[in-house]
């Protein structure tokens, strides 16, 4: 897989999360066997950052622009655009695909 895939399940509402906007989103994180290997709604609480400034993988800088919230996305990212030939402790794979399901939450002005 070369690609970055992006399926939207549910579209939000509202303006389109852009670029600098700080966002707090829950996510589902799995293996393309269908390993989980996070979750933030396990945790219960959600994950903010500020998109595309690098602070997550490529693969969510790119695969969440546009998004609306309560939209969810299903984000299928190959490695290039997530963490390479590099492994992750012992639950992601060097060269792993990674599929994530994201739901918007908010878009919190700067």
């Amino acid at each position: 897989m070369d690609q970055l895939v992006i399926e939207d399940t549910t579209v939000g509402t509202g303006a389109e999360v852009k670029d600098g906007d700080v966002i707090l989103v829950h996510y589902v994180g799995t293996l393309t066997d269908g390993t989980e290997f996070d979750s933030s709604r396990a945790r219960n609480t959600t994950f903010e950052f500020t998109l595309g400034k690098g602070q997550v993988i490529k693969g969510w800088d790119i695969g969440i622009k546009g998004m609306k919230v309560g939209g969810i996305r299903k984000l299928t990212i190959p490695p290039q655009f997530a963490y390479g030939n590099r492994a992750v402790g012992d639950v992601i794979p060097a060269n792993s695909t990674l599929i994530f399901d994201v739901e918007l939450v908010a878009i919190n002005p700067l």
